[in-house]
């Protein structure tokens, strides 16, 4: 599942940060997206559910990679907490991608008064994807395989 790494505490802040501001903007793709449920005009939005059930366990992944960087800074050296680290950041994409589709089928959806606030939440949330890619680079770059 992964090599050898590079273990030095610089490598694994980058990849932490990295993980941080995947998360920062994923904070804001909640917050806007909840926001919709207190919309009297978009509380039924079509894609809403679906999109939430997937984006409340991509941000519990996100979450978890970001706390086995932590750990890895802190010197825990266990290869457990590495194999964490990936599979957080691959589930944490396959549930992006379902996050996307639910916004896609938002914005379709939203009448022309809330499409420029569905189209920010998706900014964010291409945010949140292109930092959590960068920080699988990252990893890779360290010596870090990820299954194919």
């Amino acid at each position: 599942m992964f090599q050898h790494y590079d273990g030095r505490v610089k490598n694994w802040e980058h990849i932490m940060n990295l993980l941080h501001q995947s998360l920062s903007a994923e904070e804001i793709v909640c917050s806007m997206s909840s926001e919709l449920y207190h919309i009297p005009q978009t509380k039924n939005l079509k894609g809403l559910d679906e999109m939430h059930s997937h984006l409340v366990p991509a941000s519990y992944h996100r979450v978890s990679a970001a706390g086995s960087s932590r750990r890895l800074i802190n010197s825990e050296q266990q290869q457990t907490i590495i194999a964490t680290l990936i599979a957080c950041i691959l589930n944490a994409e396959a549930r992006d991608k379902k996050v996307r589709a639910g916004l896609n089928i938002m914005e379709e959806n939203a009448s022309p008064d809330y499409k420029p606030f569905i189209k920010v939440i998706i900014q964010w949330q291409g945010q949140s994807e292109a930092y959590l890619k960068q920080a699988k680079e990252a990893l890779r770059s360290m010596g870090v395989s990820f299954p194919a």
